[in-house]
């Protein structure tokens, strides 16, 4: 695949044949990295996707030989929900990953959204901060182009770490998010990428076009691993 470096973000596209090969490359990066920085470091720093595409991917982790004690969650954005409702990011993560492995209750970092956006983005800052720089992050990507909750033609401070959001163009309207500037700060970006819905917002991506998931990067680089249907390509 062809790479381009736009804004000195290098972004590295890797084709799959389908979801599932995406879902399995992710699973084994996200692994290889967990036991490098385990390793090295004694931790591992991982943030969480919210949406449907990662799930495939988490169930993949599921029974993997790691030691989970030393792995740390983040989740790069949540929904402003009830602290149980089934469509908040974390719910889905406990449902998918979490309740099946052993990570210490301790080292996994949801976002207390529940408390309003402007409250739990400045709490949820604090966290952020302490964790940097991130191993690795995991992103999807929206038919417009966002990620996270990071929307087009919305406008955020560069060095905001975590931002509150009140005006998703998706319910629920109030949301908080990891800023471009925590979501950067990683060993590796994973963007994962399937479905024939993403092809738009893919070539306006590889267009150069101003989607939010183009400013994502640096230092981190970006690798899109995603399927046929997504590419275009096949």
């Amino acid at each position: 695949m062809n790479n381009q470096k736009t804004k000195d973000i290098q972004t590295y596209w890797h084709l799959y044949d389908d979801a599932d090969a995406v879902a399995r490359e992710a699973a084994d990066r996200i692994l290889k990295y967990a036991a490098e920085a385990i390793a090295d470091r004694g931790v591992f720093r991982l943030v969480l996707a919210g949406g449907h595409t990662p799930e495939a991917t988490y169930r993949l982790l599921v029974g993997a030989d790691t030691d989970w004690s030393r792995w740390e969650i983040y989740f790069g954005d949540e929904r402003c929900l009830p602290i149980n409702d089934p469509d908040r990011n974390s719910i889905i993560a406990d449902n998918t990953f979490l309740n099946a492995v052993s990570i210490p209750a301790a080292n996994i970092y949801p976002v207390n959204s529940e408390k309003g956006a402007e409250v739990a983005a400045k709490e949820y800052e604090a966290v952020v901060k302490a964790a940097l720089p991130f191993d690795v992050v995991v992103l999807g990507i929206g038919e417009d182009g966002h990620t996270g909750s990071l929307f087009p033609r919305q406008k955020h401070l560069v060095d905001q770490l975590v931002c509150p959001v009140h005006n998703s163009p998706k319910p629920p309207s109030d949301r908080v998010t990891m800023g471009v500037r925590a979501l950067s700060n990683a060993l590796d970006v994973l963007v994962l990428a399937t479905g024939e819905g993403k092809r738009d917002a893919i070539q306006a991506w590889r267009d150069g076009k101003s989607v939010p998931i183009a400013e994502i990067g640096n230092p981190a680089p970006v690798n899109v691993l995603m399927d046929r249907a997504a590419s275009g390509e096949r």
